[in-house]
């Protein structure tokens, strides 16, 4: 897959594009990729992923840019390069180019600058100023311009649409097996271990404090969960707990990612880790005193282990 930062050497044969965040690659994105590819080749034209840098919500959004991303930058390439595309087109995302109305975005970049053979879009997609570039404007843009369009019907999971916003929903409230289910794999979270207190090796539970590699990245809602850990290529079991340690080191301004990782005594400071939500195990919760939370984290590993097995 070739990754371009904008236009000024990018060159593809026919290309087929599709438009869009992509935010989580999420099983409905992969359903519009897997037709980009197939109207590509059957095209005899190159697959192309347009997308944008940064999220066009932390530019226009009323809301002070606020979002939680599903994907990082860096996440989401790892993500794509796994499906078999030939481009992803990574544009930067300014104010400028949030003024650009549809038909302007369609004439001066992807048939003026691009030379689009299709464009392939999502069952409710809409780009451009005021997000007016709906299916049948762009419908009536190709004609004039000499390019096909297709659009995809949305993708169902128990009578509800696969989607970001429902993705990020369930993470919020904790509920990683819904959330994965959407996704189509377990949920991606990158880090790099950073100092702590060294209050879970007291308990007989050594923890990396991990410190997420992007502010924006959606931390699921507080709890203990069973993860997987990528460590240098190699993976590893463990549980990891997210929240204010109430029973510790109580701060409710601070909320605190930590794991333990079975089966391992290495020194990880600085290093960057990858963590894989599997289940979530319990609710956070505040004990009586340390013993007791040191037996519940006894139980908290049992359960993990057996899930993760």
């Amino acid at each position: 897959m070739q990754i371009h930062y904008g236009l000024d050497k990018f060159n593809a044969i026919r290309p087929v594009v599709t438009i869009g965040t992509f935010d989580g690659v999420h099983l409905g994105h992969c359903k519009v990729i897997e037709n980009l590819r197939k109207i590509s080749k059957d095209s005899l034209g190159e697959s192309v992923i347009f997308t944008f840098y940064p999220h066009p919500r932390t530019v226009v959004s009323s809301q002070d840019g606020y979002i939680r991303l599903l994907t990082t930058q860096e996440e989401k390439i790892v993500l794509l390069q796994k499906m078999g595309i030939e481009h992803l087109i990574i544009y930067p995302f300014t104010e400028e180019f949030s003024k650009l109305t549809y038909d302007e975005f369609v004439k001066k970049i992807l048939v003026g600058q691009m030379h689009i053979n299709s464009l392939v879009i999502g069952y409710d997609h809409r780009f451009g100023k005021g997000r007016q570039g709906d299916f049948e404007s762009l419908a009536q843009l190709s004609k004039q311009l000499d390019f096909k369009i297709e659009r995809l019907d949305e993708l169902e999971l128990e009578d509800s649409a696969v989607s970001s916003t429902r993705i990020r929903r369930a993470l919020e409230e904790g509920d990683v097996h819904e959330a994965n289910l959407n996704l189509g794999y377990e949920y991606i979270l990158m880090g790099k271990v950073i100092e702590g207190r060294q209050l879970g090796r007291k308990l007989g539970f050594p923890t990396a404090n991990i410190e997420t590699l992007d502010p924006l990245k959606l931390v699921p809602g507080d709890g203990v969960y069973a993860v997987r850990v990528e460590i240098y290529g190699t993976v590893y079991k463990g549980m990891l707990n997210i929240g204010v340690r109430p029973t510790v080191d109580y701060n409710a301004d601070h909320r605190s990612i930590e794991v333990h990782i079975f089966d391992f005594n290495q020194d990880l400071y600085h290093s960057r880790i990858t963590l894989r939500f599997v289940e979530k195990l319990r609710n956070e919760q505040k004990f009586p005193d340390l013993e007791t939370l040191r037996q519940e984290m006894v139980r908290d590993q049992e359960r993990a282990l057996s899930l993760l097995s």
